[in-house]
């Protein structure tokens, strides 16, 4: 029974942490100069840091082990591409907050990191 305790407190406590972060991609997102390119950018960092939060949520309340194996994939892909979105703005070097940015790329890429894992641990138990 206690590793099933800790093992609901572990998603629980990710689940926050993702919710935390999702909330700080926003913020930062609103902070960016509007131009063309960040405009663009804003919006899919937006979206895709959303639907990690999204997707893990649900895959945290899937009724089936493939279920749950399909949102955590969706969470990986979303996860990683919001990397791939923060990661081009520190490439273009817009005036905005450089040390909120690399925290933001830090758990952006341990958020990537656990959710992938938990992905694979899935994928065994279906034979993937």
């Amino acid at each position: 029974m206690k590793e099933s305790n800790d093992k609901t407190e572990f998603v629980e406590q990710l689940k926050k942490r993702i919710f935390d972060w999702v909330v700080r991609v926003t913020d930062f997102c609103e902070s960016l100069p509007m131009t063309a390119t960040t405009r663009n950018v804003n919006f899919q960092l937006t979206k895709s840091s959303t639907s990690t939060g999204a997707n893990h949520r649900a895959a945290s309340r899937a009724r089936s082990k493939k279920e749950f194996f399909a949102k955590i994939s969706i969470a990986v892909e979303e996860a990683d591409e919001s990397l791939y979105w923060l990661e081009l703005l520190k490439a273009k070097d817009y005036n905005m907050d450089i040390e909120e940015l690399d925290a933001l790329i830090k758990e952006a890429d341990e958020i990537t990191r656990i959710l992938a894992t938990a992905r694979y641990k899935a994928g065994k138990g279906l034979g993937e």
